[in-house]
């Protein structure tokens, strides 16, 4: 018969706590590769300050995702932008492969979603 033992495993008390701030750049460049990898969306990046872009969505993403709060609300990038409402959920869905991929939990996913199309 086998030992079982039990890990004390410290939690974060967020999933930002637990990325850190250059994760969550981190995942703002990555989505960003992937809306400029897609061939109906990337037209809409022609001309955007990307770096400009990346600082505004870290900050938002941030603050969704339980750190310090900042910037006005990301839907405005994209409605300024004049997407339509199915390009908008393909944006959203990109950033939810991204933070799946780095394993955020699926209610965090879906408040940072919500977050950043504000």
């Amino acid at each position: 018969m086998g030992v079982r033992t039990t890990e004390l495993v410290t939690c974060p008390r967020n999933t930002f706590d637990w990325l850190g701030p250059a994760g969550v750049r981190d995942v703002v460049v990555r989505w960003l590769r992937l809306i400029a990898a897609d061939a109906e969306l990337a037209p809409y990046l022609i001309g955007i300050d990307r770096p400009q872009l990346v600082t505004h969505l870290t900050a938002r993403l941030t603050a969704a995702l339980g750190g310090p709060a900042g910037g006005r609300a990301a839907g405005d990038a994209w409605r300024r932008l004049g997407l339509t409402e199915e390009q908008r959920w393909r944006v959203r869905d990109y950033l939810a492969a991204v933070l799946w991929a780095r394993d955020v939990p699926v209610d965090t996913i879906v408040r940072a979603q919500r977050e950043v199309d504000a």
